[in-house]
């Protein structure tokens, strides 16, 4: 389990290794629950550091953690959804949150076949008269 790794780029500067999301979309959903709880854990004791007056290192630290549980959690929802979309695959109905999103014109607009439909007298009335075509002189 990686929690965040410090590393040194100068004397002055230190920075802190960062979660990325390749790397969680390996991971078990178990395995993502226990590094999220551990960053929550951490998070809070930064925060409790900043309010005790903690050293700057700490304090910059927050932004990392923050940044890595919103990580973690983007993973591990993305995972949700996609063994929902797996369940649901070949259903007659699809939950409104695994339906595709586009725009609610697109939405509403008709479907192809409906665009295309005809009624009984315009397809008489396209047999009885085709369109006429024309040779045209160059």
């Amino acid at each position: 389990m990686i929690l965040s790794l410090v590393y040194y780029c100068s004397p002055l500067r230190i920075q802190y290794k960062m979660v990325k999301a390749y790397e969680l979309r390996d991971k078990t959903k178990e395995d993502l629950l226990t590094l999220l709880e551990a960053n929550r854990k951490e998070l809070s004791e930064l925060k409790v550091a900043k309010v005790t007056g903690g050293a700057a290192s700490k304090i910059a630290k927050i932004k990392s953690v923050r940044k890595n549980i919103a990580r973690i959690l983007t993973v591990h929802n993305q995972q949700q959804k996609d063994g929902l979309r797996k369940a649901a695959a070949g259903s007659k109905y699809v939950s409104k949150d695994l339906r595709m999103k586009k725009t609610r014109a697109m939405r509403r607009a008709l479907t192809k076949a409906q665009a295309n439909a005809k009624t009984l007298a315009q397809k008489k009335k396209e047999q009885a008269f085709p369109k006429l075509k024309f040779a045209i002189k160059a």
